[in-house]
């Protein structure tokens, strides 16, 4: 359910254990979803982590689409061409890829940038975030109000919180929403933004909130608002 809500995703792979079984479950539904990857590699600074070998591992059990961010700019172009039939077009007329045609080859599962680091030592975070920053797909949201909910909890007080992506138009505090089918109406009393057990609240959520609703009583995981 957490998945359907994302626009990207961050796989970390252990550059001492390379590709796990649970690995591979996760990259299966990722793929199922059509959620864009990237990847980072971390431990790399403990022995035995190989650079090479688990570059080829990804390749070889993941997607032939991984592609090493860190290696030099000439070659993370040559190799992002050789994803696509027009962006290799491009490389072969101006011998560079631009960071659109790198943008756009990420959001359609083409391809999926490799980072390696130590997140321990801090070592290849601030690339892998820039690189993030730079090239994680940004849909376009509709004008018209959708969301969906992908959890349900309670907070420390028992408030029932209603946990949702907003994926087109606009939230805003005291809106009444409905329920499938209009099976239920019900108000948003209260939404909450949520970094670990605190949040501050909001008086509206913008499409690409991810947002916590108080208020809502009847609403089921895996539910649709508006147009969803």
């Amino acid at each position: 359910r957490t998945l359907r809500v994302l626009d990207c995703a961050v796989l970390v792979i252990s550059g001492t254990d390379g590709v796990q079984a649970h690995t591979r479950t996760l990259w299966r539904l990722l793929e199922r979803y059509g959620v864009p990857v990237f990847l980072f590699v971390n431990k790399m600074d403990l022995a035995g982590a190989d650079h090479s070998a688990v570059l080829a591992e990804l390749r070889q059990r993941l997607s032939s689409g991984c592609v090493d961010f860190g290696a030099p700019a000439e070659q993370v172009a040559e190799e992002a061409a050789m994803c696509d039939e027009a962006v290799l077009e491009q490389f072969l007329e101006t011998g560079a890829v631009d960071g659109d045609a790198l943008g756009r080859l990420i959001g359609e599962r083409k391809l999926f940038p490799c980072f390696f680091g130590s997140a321990l030592k801090l070592e290849g975070v601030r690339e892998f975030l820039e690189g993030l920053a730079r090239y994680a797909p940004s849909p376009v949201r509709p004008v018209e109000f959708g969301a969906r909910i992908y959890k349900v909890s309670r907070d420390a007080q028992g408030a029932r919180l209603t946990h949702l992506k907003v994926t087109g138009g606009t939230l805003r505090v005291k809106e009444l929403l409905r329920g499938p089918g209009g099976a239920w109406e019900e108000k948003a009393d209260q939404l909450r933004i949520y970094s670990g057990a605190k949040f501050k609240t909001v008086e509206e959520a913008p499409a690409g909130t991810v947002v916590a609703v108080t208020g809502l009583s009847r609403t089921l995981p895996g539910e649709g608002l508006g147009f969803e």
